[in-house]
């Protein structure tokens, strides 16, 4: 059998890793002269930054993006970070960092509301792991719950640093599928070597069953023969496939077979793809010194104007940055209305920095954006349509497809086991 992945970004090499090991003839084609896409690691001044995704597993090494590395028999090691935290000013009633802040755990965020809400928190974590809320985003829900403000401050960081979205934008079950998620696989982790780590292991593995990665290598169109998938073009060049596992999103892989998406299912298929928008953000890596966060967990920063959280990779592993040094990155989420004024949104992140850490010596390496074609995630959490398409044989995985309650790549691992089911059970 022959497959061929259409993309050599997370969700592509992990499809050719696992086929591959299924015993498929599996070819990757990449248009870029590198591989990972947004996963992957990018060399400056001696650090190892990253292309988009941070050196972070959200579920470190009992998640579904460890799990299914494991499986394949990628080898990669990833560490269990600290303990995520949260800075709060010294007092509630004061609304930034200027005038003293503290950092509570994660797992802390309660006590900074009153007893009742406390109890109300308790007694509705209990209720809804078996009745889900649903019908709204998360702020409505929170908002018709409690009428604590923190609540949404804290929603609003975790959303941004987890989804690159408000928690206005993020339906309220996705959520709670998040949260189930983080009971059952735990908090985040790092893998050695970063990001790259990943992407080497994974073409090792698909080299090891004799696939082919072909980068600077452009799809034109997916050919479709009596409605199912037969192959793709490149060139004037056509590959012939039993199978073709798209990692461009939805969009972009109904453009490459337009021709072939007809019929009432195929029209609801393209009307919903309308409806679907990706999610932008800003990323700003720091060199210092010594330790600005001080821990390898994540450090969320819900009364900053702009940056939502924060992670410092080299305290698990110091190769990521030069001798001496620590590689620390920030992440904000940035609104649809201000995608087109990234330069501002850019100076407000920067000055949240110099609030987040006053009196701290570091230096920016790196501020990279991500939006339009080159976005956080190709669609927003919780309103993709699902791995499949109207067109037997063609699939869809990467972060447009990804699985419910996946954070980032873990979403990314959770959409490629459910197509993976689809195609080898």
């Amino acid at each position: 059998m022959k497959a061929i992945v259409i993309g050599a970004g997370l969700g592509g090499l992990l499809s050719a890793a696992r086929l591959s090991k299924a015993g498929y003839q599996v070819d990757v084609f990449e248009r870029l002269p590198i591989t990972g896409g947004r996963f992957t690691n990018l060399p400056y001044k001696g650090f190892q930054l990253s292309s988009g995704a941070f050196h972070v597993l959200p579920h470190g090494p009992a998640g579904p993006l460890a799990k299914f590395l494991k499986e394949v028999g990628a080898d990669v090691k990833i560490v269990r970070s600290d303990d995520t935290t949260i800075r709060v000013p010294q007092k509630k009633d004061i609304q930034d960092y200027e005038k003293g802040f503290k950092d509570i755990s994660f797992t802390d965020f309660s006590t900074l509301l009153s007893h009742k809400e406390r109890l109300k928190i308790a007694l509705l974590i209990v209720s809804t792991r078996k009745n889900r809320p649903a019908g709204s985003s998360l702020q409505a829900w929170i908002r018709s719950q409690f009428k604590d403000e923190w609540l949404v401050r804290f929603a609003d960081a975790f959303c941004g640093w987890a989804l690159s979205l408000k928690s206005d934008e993020v339906p309220v079950e996705e959520i709670f599928e998040i949260i189930e998620n983080m009971y059952r696989f735990g908090g985040p982790g790092v893998p050695i070597g970063g990001c790259k780590g990943i992407i080497d292991a994974l073409e090792s593995v698909i080299a090891a069953h004799d696939g082919k990665i072909h980068t600077e290598t452009e799809v034109s169109k997916i050919l479709v023969e009596n409605g199912k998938a037969t192959g793709v073009l490149v060139g004037e060049e056509a590959h012939k496939a039993d199978l073709v596992i798209s990692n461009l999103g939805h969009a972009a892989t109904a453009c490459l077979c337009a021709e072939a998406l007809s019929g009432e299912k195929a029209s609801e298929y393209l009307r919903r793809l309308k409806t679907l928008k990706p999610s932008a953000g800003i990323k700003i890596c720091l060199a210092a010194d010594e330790p600005l966060v001080g821990h390898s967990g994540v450090l969320l920063t819900p009364y900053a104007k702009r940056v939502n959280g924060i992670n410092e990779v080299t305290q698990v592993d110091p190769k990521l940055a030069p001798p001496g040094k620590h590689l620390t990155m920030s992440h904000q989420y940035v609104a649809p209305e201000n995608v087109k004024n990234l330069e501002a949104e850019i100076e407000l992140g920067l000055k949240d920095l110099k609030n987040i850490f006053p009196n701290k010596k570091y230096e920016v390496l790196l501020i990279q954006s991500y939006h339009d074609s080159w976005p956080v995630n190709r669609v927003a959490s919780g309103t993709d349509p699902g791995n499949e398409t109207p067109v037997p044989g063609l699939y869809v995985v990467g972060d447009g497809a990804k699985g419910k309650g996946g954070i980032e790549v873990e979403g990314v691992a959770l959409g490629v086991v459910a197509t993976m089911k689809k195609i080898l059970d």
